[in-house]
């Protein structure tokens, strides 16, 4: 295991154990702020700019002022340097809006490697069960006053999410609709085979988080001979579906091989799909 990093921006990289937030820091008191996790492949970061083009529309939706793109850039190349190439990395880079008595934004990255059980999931698959959301799939985006789509660290749905997973004994979950949708998982979209067209739900119109790296899938979806599709499913549908992923930054296209206890037969295009977004061999 390859020793964590943490940078901090106007400070550089900090020695393990040394505090980097404040006690009154506003991320950690009301989860206000936002984050966003990149693969490190090769030493590089996959996606890097439109990770911070998620960041930074995330920070408008918010009225979160940020530093300039290139300092957050340089962050993570602080952060970075000298990382074991042929170690996958996790590196995430995070800003709240600081203490609560006013002040600049708290902004710093951390480097850890991929975990062991992220890699697995990416070579074994995923058992996933639905898990209701309690909304209905187009109704958070008509809520004016609550911005849909954020990649924010008040993240006590997600976990409480996760805890019901290690409860019902599967990987992760699916989170539907009132009305009957499959939307996505607490960190990762769903993206899914029907026929030629790979599909995945619309971001703008249910609320779910824009997904880089389902974005970057349906992109390059005609590199396969398929056609790329913006579209709802039930989980009904999933399971007649010619495949089914959860796509996250660190897990890439995990395929979901059971869902609610049901087999999914492993999809034809699963090996293709792996290697286009050429993550390492697991």
């Amino acid at each position: 295991m390859v020793a964590s990093r943490v940078a901090v921006l106007g400070r550089g990289v900090v020695p393990a154990g040394r505090p980097v937030l404040r006690g009154d820091d506003r991320g950690v008191l009301h989860g206000d702020g936002l984050f966003e996790t990149l693969h490190l492949r090769g030493g590089e970061p996959w996606l890097r700019d439109a990770h911070l083009d998620r960041l930074r529309a995330g920070a408008a939706a918010i009225e979160l002022d940020l530093p300039p793109t290139a300092a957050l850039a340089e962050l993570l190349d602080v952060v970075r340097a000298g990382w074991p190439p042929e170690v996958e990395g996790a590196l995430r880079l995070v800003c709240t809006r600081g203490p609560e008595g006013g002040g600049p934004p708290t902004v710093y990255a951390t480097l850890t490697e991929v975990p062991a059980a992220t890699v697995r999931a990416r070579r074994d698959g995923l058992a996933v069960a639905t898990l209701p959301l309690g909304v209905a799939a187009r109704a958070r985006p008509e809520l004016g006053w609550l911005p849909a789509g954020l990649k924010s660290t008040s993240y006590a749905v997600s976990t409480a999410a996760r805890r019901w997973a290690a409860r019902a004994g599967v990987d992760d979950v699916l989170w539907t609709s009132t009305d009957g949708y499959a939307l996505e998982a607490p960190s990762a979209n769903l993206v899914w085979l029907a026929g030629t067209a790979l599909c995945t739900v619309p971001a703008t119109a249910t609320g779910v988080l824009p997904g880089v790296t389902a974005r970057w899938l349906l992109d390059h979806a005609a590199e396969l001979g398929l056609r790329a599709e913006e579209r709802l499913s039930t989980p009904a549908g999933l399971r007649h579906a010619d495949g089914a992923w959860l796509t996250s930054s660190l897990r890439g296209p995990a395929e979901i091989r059971s869902l609610d206890g049901a087999p999914l037969p492993r999809s034809p295009l699963a090996p293709a799909l792996l290697a286009l977004t050429a993550f390492p061999p697991p």
